[in-house]
């Protein structure tokens, strides 16, 4: 093995690799997701010290035996996979922590380019992912807000009429069926999963309760969230 000399080059990128994994962690931590702060520059540092690895390795044996120079680099980002599906969370028809999956294999990313030496490009990059968390998140949630759709999935009783009492219900709360999907478990027990546009004054609660308290309702589950103004319920 050849002597490895620490550089202050090597430790601007370990430094540089912590601090950008970093702000992007922050922004992940700062909306209480499982991979934040430290998972971020973990992910960061690591894939840089790989690619320095990768560097000295070529450096000191590229003349001897032929060695690919992206092998390590595809190795990170083929391992972030499992890191990154740890993320990943289904809570009935809706999943969650895609965008932080996706977080952190830019991040790996990033720790690989800071290892290569491509600064500006990283720190351009960072930016750039920073500005798509935030300002993008904050489009995204109007976009959502101006569609006003409420998903719920109910368990009922499979008898005659159940539908119809379900759709009074939503039409007294001035609620408009967008679309329906019934799947009939047992020859007893049907699942009804709602697609409804709700109106700008809409009592959530009040739909809620007097779903359930419909005759032959089992349980009313809510998949979507709803937003008043800016608040989401």
């Amino acid at each position: 093995m050849p002597e490895f000399m620490l550089t202050s080059d090597m430790l601007i990128k370990l430094l540089l690799s912590c601090i950008l994994g970093g702000m992007i962690g922050l922004e992940r931590e700062s909306v209480n997701r499982p991979a934040g702060f430290r998972t971020h520059m973990l992910v960061s540092i690591g894939s840089t010290l790989v690619m320095m690895i990768n560097a000295v390795m070529i450096s000191a044996y590229g003349d001897m035996v032929n060695l690919d120079p992206g092998r390590f680099g595809a190795a990170v980002i083929s391992g972030i996979g499992f890191l990154g599906a740890g993320t990943i969370i289904k809570e009935g028809n809706s999943v969650k922590g895609l965008t932080t999956a996706a977080s952190l294999w830019t991040v790996a990313c990033i720790g690989l380019a800071i290892g290569a030496g491509y600064y500006s490009l990283s720190i351009i990059t960072t930016l750039t992912v920073l500005v798509i968390l935030e300002l993008f998140a904050r489009i995204e949630k109007n976009i959502i807000k101006k569609r006003r759709q409420l998903v719920l999935r109910i368990v009922s009783e499979n008898t005659p009429g159940q539908i119809g009492k379900i759709g009074d219900v939503t039409g007294f709360h001035k609620c408009l069926i967008q679309d329906i999907d019934l799947d009939h478990q047992t020859d007893q027990t049907a699942v009804i999963t709602l697609a409804l546009k709700y109106p700008k004054a809409f009592d959530l609660t009040g739909l809620m309760d007097d779903l359930s308290a419909l005759s032959g309702l089992k349980s009313v589950e809510q998949l979507t969230p709803v937003y008043h103004g800016s608040v989401e319920h």
